[in-house]
């Protein structure tokens, strides 16, 4: 697989702070995978995606250094509007996202294919290709403004998605939404993982990055202090040490081990505690 996105050495202050937002972040990201960024507040998640994104510093100016390059390019050789076909973003707040100017959700979608100039009929080809696969051609006539907090966040991702991008950063989908919106953004997340798209996932939902992210990356205080396959980090309790939890499976895997049960590994999902459980109990059986 390639890299797509490779920050070497990288260190970011903003233009009014006194000290760097990142340290020395060094970061591959490969074609094809899903990758899960944790961290307390203030560690420097969102800032790493804006600079993924080409924000920083075509927006927000600031002091980067070391070396970024998106798709085998710098990124300072980029305008923000080559950026945006290339990276999609979905922001954290749902409301943000919307633009306002469109009168029902499928306009709404429409939008960014428009001001990219794509031909009426395509545009109408992709807007009922995207309505259809993520499941939300009922709310096709729909005027985003009443829409609910899970529909518009599904209605942003679709309008991103529409766009084709080749790299999808999302920035924490659904910290304002409750359980059902929640599972529904996942569920389009799990989509276009399926699809073989390249995905930078902000999250604090444990059991939700470790059911569908295949790395993680911990930042703490602008740093990378943590970074591997989804399994290594979620099961390691060096995470407690960064305000950071674990996922409920990998708990309960850590207590049995403390309890005397040797589990072969830790689990990190509902499916592997499972697994694990059973293996335990077979062995059991065989003891006695």
């Amino acid at each position: 697989m390639s890299t797509i996105v490779s920050l070497k050495n990288v260190n970011y202050q903003y233009p009014v702070g006194k000290q760097p937002v990142l340290k020395n972040i060094d970061l591959e990201i490969q074609e094809g995978n899903l990758y899960a960024v944790i961290g307390s507040n203030g560690s420097g998640k969102t800032t790493l995606c804006n600079i993924i994104r080409g924000f920083i510093p075509h927006f927000h100016k600031g002091t980067l250094e070391g070396e970024v390059t998106v798709f085998g390019k710098n990124i300072l050789e980029y305008d923000l509007g080559e950026m945006a076909v290339k990276v999609g973003f979905v922001f954290q707040n749902p409301f943000i996202q919307v633009s306002g100017v469109k009168d029902t959700v499928f306009e709404e979608i429409a939008f960014g294919l428009e001001n990219l100039g794509v031909p009426v009929e395509e545009i109408k080809r992709r807007v009922e290709d995207i309505l259809q696969l993520l499941k939300i051609d009922y709310l096709r006539d729909k005027h985003p403004q009443e829409l609910s907090g899970g529909q518009r966040q599904r209605v942003a991702l679709a309008s991103i998605i529409v766009m084709e991008p080749d790299l999808l950063v999302i920035d924490e989908p659904t910290s304002q939404l409750d359980p059902q919106g929640t599972e529904e953004v996942f569920e389009i997340i799990g989509i276009m993982k399926e699809k073989g798209k390249t995905i930078i996932l902000v999250e604090h939902k444990m059991e939700l990055i470790a059911e569908y992210a295949d790395f993680v990356i911990l930042l703490h205080d602008g740093e990378v202090i943590m970074q591997g396959s989804a399994k290594e980090v979620l099961s390691n309790s060096m995470l407690f040490d960064f305000q950071m939890a674990l996922p409920q499976y990998a708990m309960l895997g850590m207590a049995m081990n403390a309890s005397g049960f040797q589990l072969e590994e830790i689990p990190i999902t509902e499916e592997e505690a499972y697994n694990s459980l059973i293996e335990l109990f077979l062995k059991e059986g065989e003891r006695r």
